[in-house]
């Protein structure tokens, strides 16, 4: 499983030219899920995402996380995340979670922030759909979760 999380000051996605998730400060996500995750690998992610400390305190310093500055998250599932470059100049996507587990995952992702900030405090976009990003990347402060690397 992977997290690329950008810390933003604001965050919108887009479906069928109708917002279906807006954030202002917080954090835009994008998870990609693999082929072998699980709900222990979710659970760890998310634990390890909502603890960083990467908003600025009052002295300037990387020292508060998502709670302290009341900030929200943008949930998207994003399965090119799992794309293997290495042959060719087509990406490969046969690491990426089939699309039954791989959405399973998500809504249990998405639960999951939602019990721990508050269904108000979590956004999302539409699984498998073509959607529309924006985004004001602050920093920018870009963070890449890989659940191998954890």
């Amino acid at each position: 499983m992977k997290f690329l999380i950008q810390r933003v000051s604001h965050a919108q996605v887009t479906v069928e030219g109708a917002v279906t998730g807006s954030i202002r400060q917080g954090f835009l996500v994008l998870i990609g899920i693999g082929q072998e995750d699980t709900r222990e690998t979710a659970d760890r992610l998310i634990r390890k995402m909502l603890g960083l400390r990467i908003f600025s305190d009052e002295n300037g310093k990387t020292n508060l996380d998502l709670n302290a500055v009341n900030g929200s998250l943008l949930l998207i599932s994003q399965f090119t995340l799992y794309a293997d470059c290495r042959k060719g100049n087509r990406p490969s996507f046969v690491n990426a979670g089939k699309p039954e587990m791989a959405e399973d995952l998500y809504r249990y992702i998405i639960q999951n922030c939602e019990g721990a900030l508050g269904a108000g405090r979590v956004q999302t976009g539409s699984f498998g759909a073509d959607m529309k990003v924006e985004l004001l990347n602050d920093g920018p402060f870009t963070i890449l979760l890989d659940s191998k690397e954890l």
